[in-house]
């Protein structure tokens, strides 16, 4: 199927990286249905809206620049998007990519989970006080290298 995306315009999208979130993503509840897209600097992705082309996240994956990331998500709410266990999970962060040259943020408090076989999603909010909605990705994978 093509469709229309911010990041690079009309393109063929195949039906395994189609991902439906039933209640939408916070602030975004009433789009469902997105595509999740390689980006072309790795190691970003793009979670694309299927029905508004202006819409567009930029993911990353938490652990590589937080090693430690965990997430408390109760297994009834897992099981509203079919997921298995662990290792059936796509877990990703939000990212915030300033114009104006401020650090590139991660937003590790709102995970985005999405189960690798029902490819339903959700956006989960956590408690932990580790885990904020801005942590600086670039300062964070250089102190994990240390």
């Amino acid at each position: 199927m093509k469709f229309s995306t911010k990041a690079y315009g009309e393109i063929e999208i195949d039906e395994r990286q189609r991902v439906r979130f039933p209640s939408g993503l916070l602030g975004f509840e009433k789009f469902t249905d997105y595509a999740l897209l390689d980006a072309r600097q790795k190691p970003f992705f793009y979670l694309q809206s299927l029905e508004v082309p202006e819409l567009a996240f930029i993911l990353i994956d938490p652990f590589l620049f937080r090693p430690d990331y965990s997430i408390d998500v109760g297994d009834e709410t897992l099981a509203d998007i079919g997921l298995a266990g662990p290792e059936d999970a796509l877990v990703f962060a939000i990212v915030t990519a300033p114009s104006d040259g401020s650090p590139i943020t991660a937003n590790l408090m709102g995970p985005v989970i999405i189960s690798r076989t029902t490819r339903l999603g959700m956006q989960a909010v956590l408690a932990d006080p580790r885990w904020r909605v801005k942590h600086d990705v670039m300062a964070e994978l250089a102190a994990s290298r240390k």
